[in-house]
């Protein structure tokens, strides 16, 4: 197996296993808390995705001397849409949002949390994101160029 897929499969896996461990300390059961969970796994993503990345360059440079949220929505906890349409519900009439806009936007919020449309998100947005962080922890970790003598060409 290549390394850079071993390590895309160590934050996979390390990102579901946090996704499960929110879960079961109850910050995706509740609108109250959905928030601290939001933070909490945003903040524990990004942790996971900069240490996984920084491993995984240091290994590939060693050898030459980056949907588990439709999984995660549709089977492990599929009661989460309807959370995250309570909890937006609950942010429009906190701020004053008329209950006519708030029955128009419903229904594109039940859209966007599906588990397809979330892990399809989960995908674009992951990829789009693992290129921007990989480039800007590559520069912090770049060394210096390596005059190399190509070998003599034989006639």
């Amino acid at each position: 197996m290549k390394t850079t897929f071993k390590f895309g499969i160590g934050i996979a896996v390390a990102s579901f296993v946090m996704g499960l461990i929110l879960f079961f300390l109850g910050l995706h059961n509740d609108p109250e808390k959905l928030a601290t969970g939001q933070i909490v796994g945003s903040v524990g993503g990004l942790l996971i995705s900069i240490v996984g990345l920084t491993m995984a360059l240091k290994a590939r440079r060693e050898e030459f001397a980056p949907e588990e949220g439709f999984v995660y929505a549709s089977v492990i906890n599929p009661d989460m849409q309807e959370i995250l349409v309570e909890t937006e519900i609950a942010k429009m009439e906190d701020n004053g949002v008329p209950d006519g806009t708030i029955e128009q936007a419903e229904g594109m919020i039940n859209i966007m949390t599906s588990p397809a449309v979330m892990g399809a998100m989960n995908l674009i947005f992951g990829f789009i994101f693992g290129v921007i962080l990989s480039l800007i922890i590559a520069a912090f970790v770049k060394r210096d160029a390596v005059d190399v003598v190509p070998p003599p060409v034989e006639a």
